[in-house]
């Protein structure tokens, strides 16, 4: 039976090619994924066709060069013209394997580039086009020695698996980078602007060594630049090599260049429709006649007065600045061409991204109006705005033209939210106060409305604090903020690195704030303020006298002490009464604060400070220029009568496209108006974080006098048993009266002991001789003026894409405490003097963390005091908002 239907089908076959028919109708038959459409569209036979055996050969060729089917055969069953096809394989599935380098979904891209992806038809032209695709892509990485293997699974449904191994290899070296025919400039000149570069030292760390089509392409337009930036308006780069070692590990780059001369400025020109005044646009322009051409002066003239006519509402402006050469006496005419468009208004703002903070708070900083004329310096003053909220990572902006429309645009800002606050329990760790525990609910944009709100209990080594805070920064609708906050909190200034004492403070704090323009604003506040001092067993001499002794207690004078000494070298006995002397304040020698003022204050602050800002970010700033200045001040008839002067100012200068200039300085002046002496615990204080880096916290500056003991001496003997030995037994002891200091110390220590005449004798708490070499940590006392500066260049980590949450930098520090009322035998203390600067540097690190930040820091002295305290390494962790 087969042979007969073999037989009959070859029969057929021949009739279809040895006589002509007319198709009555077409039958597909083996399709599975291809549609019939598609075998029609591409069939070149119709119903009704009269067909020969060569207009079959033809109908086959087409159906095969559509590439969808592996056979093609053609048959006829009666007048019907029979097409049986078998199709090719679909690729159900593209795997990479062994990529590193350049990641899978790079790599798809490229494939599907190239029209290679899931669900096309294979073949095997397919899998040389997969390895041309990816091997395009190393090569572009320098990374000649890459390799791709292909592996083909058969699976069901006439599907195929595509399995791609990626031997990436090494990547090929740049070994010598070379500039042919340049006479004006040195080869080293003309690539310290390139990116890429020969191999060094760091270049393991730089990678700047690495071969890069596209970097060279970048080169070749930075040298192009070079040139015509200095008027070499006819300098060409003949020809670019790139030669490959045998071992494909190094390359080799060669650059022929020709400079040409330099073309002066004949003439400088306005066309088109200006739609300013053309003294103010030729003021824009920073082309002179008789100048050297330079064609970054152009493009940044055609720049200036593009954003001049966008301010001016012409958003869609176009200006170009068209050179012609005269060859002859080599001279440039410029043209600037001006082709406005029509005004623009905006139609509509609109905001994308932000899934928490409402419109309205987005809203309110824009200085663009919807309906107004489009101003580009509004609509990117109102970016900035934005970011200087602090409560986004990234904000973008476009303008788009409304459709159907010539006059009108659409201004789209699209942000990207970052957390601006914590909720729950933070946990983290500084090297000045330990562990440190923090339960809080603080957010800086308070379920969206941009409000501050904070609740906050937090514990530490040396501080406990409740506090809450509101601040609402559109009080009014013209951006008058108010803020209220509510304290309480106990502070072991021991634990700080600061004399020993602690204090108590609870108080309330209404603050307003005024802005005076786009980038200013002043602020009023008044608080009112219960603050208990706690002085300790280490508390020096300038807190509270030491030691502590109570009226009424005895003493024995120093000539009674010399006539007691006699009365024993001859045996007599001096009974209790032998002096009648009693404590006194007189004797107690010099009183210390809260000797004299008690060691509880109730008080009112008044404070007002300015503010000028023009930070480009509200957080990790790489742009602008901050200022704020205040005076702090205790309402007459408190406590305590002080005021408090301080300047902080920072600004960032872009060095190149990577590196950041930033400066900071630190300034404050504190001393009391009225008749009491200034308070102890409003000093200023330098060293650590926020300070001079390198240097142990609050270690700078001013030391306090180390707390004294008291000094007794036995001064009633009753020698009962007749031995004529003084016994603790047969004594009692008394306090001292110095009277001479000389002839005290012919008998006395006075290293360790301390005699000022009409005072009681007490002894040191350090012998004199050894307090230059005395622990310092723990005693610093501050001082009322606080000079600090710095310098830092910020860069970006290698290896990181996203550096909008990082800041790196170097940095160099100076900084110290000075006081005008060093007491006599205070250590380290001094009137300013910029001899005295402690200085560092080093490097830095700042990451915003869902932990809160992180901060670290190396740095190394360069200039230090006899008792400073250098600290290599600094690092906090988890630091409250």
């Amino acid at each position: 039976m087969r042979v007969m239907s073999l037989v009959a089908a070859l029969l057929l076959s021949a009739v279809v090619q040895a006589q002509s028919f007319q198709i009555s109708d077409i039958r597909v038959e083996g399709l599975q994924r291809v549609s019939a459409g598609t075998v029609f569209s591409a069939l070149p036979l119709r119903v009704g066709d009269q067909v020969t055996s060569e207009d079959i050969r033809m109908a086959t060729r087409s159906l095969f060069q559509v590439g969808y089917f592996a056979d093609v055969a053609m048959g006829r069953d009666g007048d019907v013209l029979v097409v049986k096809l078998e199709e090719r394989p679909a690729i159900n599935e593209i795997t990479i394997e062994g990529n590193k380098v350049i990641k899978t979904e790079d790599l798809m891209g490229s494939l599907r580039d190239s029209d290679l992806f899931e669900g096309q038809i294979f073949q095997r032209a397919t899998l040389e086009g997969i390895s041309q695709a990816l091997e395009r892509e190393y090569i572009g990485q320098g990374r000649y020695g890459a390799s791709v293997d292909i592996e083909v699974e058969d699976l069901p449904r006439n599907q195929v698996k595509v399995t791609v191994n990626v031997n990436e290899g090494k990547p090929a070296r740049i070994k010598g980078i070379n500039i042919v025919g340049n006479d004006v400039y040195s080869e080293e000149e003309l690539l310290e602007g390139f990116e890429l570069k020969s191999s060094g030292w760091l270049s393991w760390i730089t990678g700047d060594d690495k071969y890069s089509r596209e970097k060279l392409t970048g080169d070749i337009e930075t040298l192009e630049s070079f040139y015509l930036d200095r008027g070499y308006l006819s300098f060409r780069i003949d020809s670019t090599q790139v030669a490959l070692s045998p071992d494909k590990s190094k390359i080799y780059i060669t650059l022929n260049v020709s400079e040409g001369e330099i073309y002066k400025v004949s003439e400088v020109e306005l066309a088109g429709d200006l739609k300013l005044p053309e003294p103010l646009v030729r003021r824009m322009i920073m082309l002179r006649e008789g100048d050297d051409f330079s064609q970054i002066l152009m493009t940044n003239s055609s720049e200036y007065i593009t954003q001049r006519l966008g301010n001016e509402g012409y958003t869609f402006a176009e200006v170009e600045g068209i050179p012609e050469k005269n060859e002859e006496d080599k001279t440039v005419k410029v043209t600037f061409f001006v082709d406005p468009g029509q005004r623009a208004y905006v139609r509509r703002i609109n905001f994308k991204g932000n899934t928490k903070t409402i419109d309205e708070v987005l809203r309110r900083e824009m200085r663009q109006m919807e309906g107004g004329a489009a101003s580009n310096s509004q609509i990117e003053h109102s970016k900035i705005r934005l970011d200087r909220l602090g409560f986004f990572k990234e904000v973008n902006v476009e303008t788009n033209e409304v459709p159907g429309t010539s006059d009108q645009v659409d201004v789209e800002y699209t942000v990207e939210e970052q957390p601006s606050g914590s909720m729950g329990l933070q946990i983290g760790y500084a090297e000045y106060s330990g562990l440190l525990l923090s339960a809080n609910i603080q957010q800086n944009n308070w379920f969206g409305t941009g409000k501050q709100v904070g609740f906050s209990l937090s514990n530490s080594r040396f501080r406990t604090a409740y506090n809450f805070s509101y601040n609402d920064p559109y009080f009014t609708k013209d951006g008058v903020s108010r803020g209220i906050n509510l304290y309480y909190t106990k502070s072991d200034f021991a634990n700080f690195g600061v004399a020993g004492y602690s204090t108590d403070t609870y108080g309330a704090r209404l603050s307003f704030g005024y802005p005076i323009s786009e980038i200013e604003r002043i602020g009023f506040s008044f608080e009112a303020r219960d603050l208990t001092v706690k002085p300790s067993a280490s508390s020096p001499r300038e807190i509270i006298r030491t030691p502590v002794i109570g009226e009424g207690a005895p003493y024995i004078t120093q000539t009674e002490l010399e006539q007691m000494r006699e009365d024993i070298a001859m045996g007599r006995d001096f009974p209790d009464g032998y002096s009648d002397n009693r404590v006194t304040e007189s004797v107690l020698g010099e009183p210390g604060y809260l000797d004299l003022y008690g060691n509880e204050f109730q008080d009112g602050l008044v404070g007002f400070n300015y503010v000028k800002s023009t930070l480009n970010r509200g957080m990790l700033a790489t742009r602008g220029t901050s200022q704020r200045f205040s005076i702090e001040a205790a309402v007459p008839g408190g406590d305590l009568e002080y005021y408090k002067i301080q300047f902080q100012g920072e600004t960032y200068k872009p060095l190149t496209r990577a590196l950041t200039l930033k400066l900071r300085t630190n300034l404050g002046f504190v001393d009391s108006y009225g008749d009491t002496e200034l308070p102890f615990f409003e000093h200023f204080y330098a060293g650590g974080f926020g300070s001079v880096r390198g240097f142990e916290r609050n270690s700078l500056g001013p030391r306090s006098t180390p707390a004294e003991r008291s000094y007794t001496v036995p001064f009633a003997w009753d020698d009962a048993n007749g031995d004529g030995v003084i016994s603790d037994s047969e004594t009692s002891s008394g306090y001292l009266l110095c009277e001479d200091q000389e002839a005290f110390g012919e008998n006395y220590d006075l290293d360790a002991l301390k005699c000022n005449p009409g005072e009681l004798v007490t002894q040191y708490g350090v012998r004199q001789s050894q307090l230059s070499n005395r622990n310092s940590r723990y005693d610093a006392f501050g001082g009322n003026i606080q000079v600090e500066a710095g310098a830092e260049i910020l860069f970006p980590l290698p290896f990181i894409k996203d550096q909008r949450m990082l800041q790196s930098s170097f940095f160099v520090e100076a900084g110290n405490v000075f006081s005008t009322t060093c007491s006599e035998r205070q250590r380290n203390c001094y009137e300013p003097d910029i001899d005295r600067l402690s200085a560092s540097a080093g490097f830095g690190l700042t990451w915003i963390t869902g932990f809160g930040p992180l901060t670290f820091a190396v740095a190394r002295p360069i200039n230090e005091n006899e008792e400073d305290k250098a600290e290599f390494f600094q690092f906090s962790l988890g630091g409250s908002f």
